[in-house]
């Protein structure tokens, strides 16, 4: 292709955005990443790969094969291991947890970054409506049920990938799956809002129940931290012609989805990271959250209903 001109580069690296330079070695350590076949979740996860143990949590065990099988021949790394997990499934994630406590030891860094977008109006196999289910739903108890695990293995992180879409979301508990009025877009847009209320309540329960963010030391020395990884040029708009459509068009101004997995990286292994927990990034960086992000008070509801609907007990 031609050399960019000086403005199209200029433009091109302000879309790439911030780039983790951490050299973080994880010999020895096991990290887990949901959604891994495909988009940032396979660019994390090779990223992730030249550094330690990576475990490609998937529903279609084809795609993620072949994407694991490129990863270990690009890194190296044969510890690059498929599970079957679908996240529109409890039996599916209870059967994958079991499977993994039986074989591993430890877990260092769970990544949970599938996702569905888009979806005309659909349900999971519980019931639940999907974007609802697989974004929110589905991470809370696959993590619900490794937590144990990640104290053990401590420290450790829990990363949930969000999205800029939060600021578009609320929880509306009385119409949670959507049955009275459902809008794909808007969908989305409370799934993510859910996954940054969601790590600001479980990272409050791992500091012990301390107001705001105290002394690391009193806590779990596991930390949750939520993202935003940009607009990605990736498969999750399938679902939708006309954004199928925009994006081609405009991919210019869409990270690839290696720029889109930097924030992902970042918070998975960064060592300033080390001890900070709760906290919303972007580009490598904090980020702002949404006044609706931080209401503690829907956090703490929506963890209880959450509770309810999946019939666990986490306190």
């Amino acid at each position: 292709p031609p050399p960019l001109s000086a403005a199209a580069f200029s433009c091109r690296r302000y879309v790439a955005g911030g780039e983790c330079k951490s050299t973080a070695k994880l010999e020895g350590k096991v990290a887990i990443i949901t959604g891994a076949n495909t988009g940032i979740g396979k660019e994390t996860a090779r990223d992730l790969a030249r550094r330690g143990k990576v475990i490609i949590a998937c529903r279609d065990l084809g795609k993620a094969e072949a994407a694991a099988s490129e990863i270990r021949a690009e890194t190296g790394n044969q510890q690059v291991i498929v599970k079957k997990l679908d996240l529109a499934d409890t039996k599916s994630i209870r059967e994958f947890a079991e499977k993994f406590l039986a074989e591993e030891k430890e877990l260092h860094i769970l990544i949970n970054n599938a996702g569905v977008m888009l979806c005309p109006y659909s349900k999971t196999a519980d019931g639940f409506e999907m974007h609802l289910g697989v974004n929110h739903l589905g991470h809370f108890l696959l993590t619900f049920l490794l937590l144990e695990c990640l104290k053990q293995s401590a420290p450790a992180r829990i990363v949930n990938v969000s999205s800029l879409a939060h600021h578009g979301g609320r929880i509306r508990f009385h119409d949670l799956h959507g049955e009275k009025s459902y809008n794909r877009g808007l969908a989305y847009c409370h799934s993510k809002l859910a996954n940054v209320l969601f790590t600001r309540e479980l990272a409050r329960r791992l500091q012990g129940n301390c107001p705001g963010l105290l002394s690391f030391a009193i806590g779990t020395k596991v930390t949750a931290n939520a993202l935003h990884p940009g607009s990605v040029y990736s498969e999750l708009v399938r679902h939708s012609f006309v954004m199928t459509w925009l994006w081609k068009i405009f991919s210019f101004f869409l990270k690839t989805p290696r720029e889109g997995a930097q924030t992902s990286v970042y918070c998975a292994v960064a060592e300033e990271l080390d001890s900070v927990t709760g906290q919303y990034f972007s580009d490598c960086q904090p980020a702002y959250v949404s006044p609706r992000g931080r209401d503690d008070e829907t956090a703490k509801k929506l963890w209880s209903v959450s509770c309810e609907l999946l019939g666990i007990q986490w306190d």
